[in-house]
């Protein structure tokens, strides 16, 4: 008797200990690179992101590709809109390629939105650009932010937690995060799925703009990972 309660002991213990792993093993899974079956980079190696909705965004300060000094709380009063690119990924070409992201920022900017575009790609790493050839996208394409900021190191983007391009964040006048995620709601890299799509990133402005609650807050950015050096 007493070796079977022995044996049971044992069995139960190895149950637990299996259960326990296969759970961290799970959670773990949330937390690093996913690919799903359209080659859609869903996450990246940052663990935790520091922005959250309803809370301030991150503060930094950066030198455009112009040499103009940009911190965010300067612009506190305005809503700011955040986008992480990469000229590269075809998840940005699908958005510049057929004019959807310069339509956007020209129509949100022009309701008195500021849009950074940031470029969080190291040096040797898919989308990395110099200031001159940052320039040279933004003329080319008839891109329309309000300033282009490099960001080599990943400093800001690691702040953020981006970990897509696109991923944009969206902070209210009062300088929180009003939104943070995908810039639509159709996840492929094909444009002809752009007029189908819900445009999270003008519904978060426009709503953030006339003091109204973000309907959808939280969505799951795609697009491919941003090209961290480390």
């Amino acid at each position: 008797m007493k070796a079977t309660k022995s044996l049971l002991g044992i069995t139960t213990g190895i149950f637990l200990l299996f259960t326990a792993s296969n759970n961290a093993i799970s959670n773990a899974g949330n937390l690093t690179n996913t690919t799903n079956k359209n080659g859609i980079q869903s996450s990246s190696e940052i663990k935790v992101a520091a922005a959250r909705v309803n809370n301030a965004a991150p503060n930094f300060v950066a030198v455009d590709t112009n040499g103009k000094r940009h911190q965010l709380t300067d612009f506190k009063g305005k809503v700011v809109v955040l986008e992480w690119t990469n000229h590269d990924c075809p998840f940005v070409r699908k958005h510049y390629g057929s004019g959807n992201m310069q339509k956007l920022q020209k129509e949100l900017t022009g309701k008195g939105a500021v849009w950074i575009s940031i470029i969080s790609s190291a040096p040797g790493m898919q989308g990395y650009v110099s200031n001159s050839q940052a320039n040279q996208l933004t003329k080319s394409r008839n891109a329309a932010p309000t300033a282009v900021i490099l960001d080599p190191e990943g400093k800001i983007g690691k702040q953020y937690g981006a970990r897509t391009t696109p991923h944009i964040f969206v902070v209210g006048k009062d300088g929180n995060i009003g939104y943070m995620g995908a810039i639509d709601s159709i996840p492929t890299p094909d444009p002809a799925d752009i007029a189908k799509a819900n445009n999270y990133v003008r519904d978060a402005v426009n709503s953030l703009i006339s003091g109204k609650p973000v309907t959808n807050s939280v969505t799951q950015p795609y697009g491919c990972s941003v090209k961290y050096g480390s």
